[in-house]
């Protein structure tokens, strides 16, 4: 699953399951998967991909996988249940497959392969893109969790998967802890 891991900078962490809550917590392990049939075909560079992963680089995330497929949506399932699976990411961020176009199938597979939705994700997500653009109101991206994972869909533009990470992010550390079993209470003191 390993595709060149880029190490935190910034304190953007979740524990590991049963650590002590006083350890150390580990930086955030993310994989990428860009969904793209011209890409997948080499006509078309990835820019998504390597936009998002400077991004997590640049909050304290080390990004521990990245592929580039077709918009297939059994080879996108696939992908994503090898991926969460393995526990070796802590977060799957998926960005291209999410509009309207008959190929566009992110969503669909990426629903067959959650356990539970968070629909809280894509909303805040859509609602940061209504104030740049209408076109966020055809977004169909999912967010939800298979196993100890957090599932991410973003668009597929470099910019629009960023502003849409950016737009959750200050809950994504919070979610991981809590997909991962910590049992603390959510009530800030």
């Amino acid at each position: 699953m390993r595709d060149g891991p880029r190490r935190a900078r910034h304190n953007s962490a979740v524990s590991k399951p049963g650590d002590n809550p006083n350890d150390a917590a580990r930086p955030i392990r993310a994989a990428i998967l860009t969904v793209s049939d011209k890409g997948s075909r080499g006509e078309r560079v990835d820019e998504s991909g390597p936009a998002l992963a400077r991004w997590l680089f640049d909050h304290g995330a080390e990004v521990a996988a990245a592929a580039m497929i077709a918009d297939e949506q059994p080879i996108i399932a696939r992908t994503l249940e090898q991926w969460s699976d393995a526990g070796e990411a802590d977060l799957i961020l998926t960005t291209g497959g999410t509009g309207v176009s008959p190929r566009d199938v992110t969503p669909e597979a990426t629903l067959q392969v959650l356990h539970r939705i968070i629909p809280g994700f894509s909303e805040a997500m859509r609602a940061a893109s209504l104030a740049k653009t209408p076109f966020a109101m055809i977004a169909r991206g999912v967010c939800g969790i298979r196993r100890r994972t957090l599932i991410l869909n973003l668009p597929g533009s470099p910019a629009a998967a960023v502003e849409n990470l950016e737009a959750v992010w200050a809950a994504v550390p919070h979610a991981l802890r809590k997909i991962q079993g910590d049992p603390s209470d959510c009530a800030k003191k």
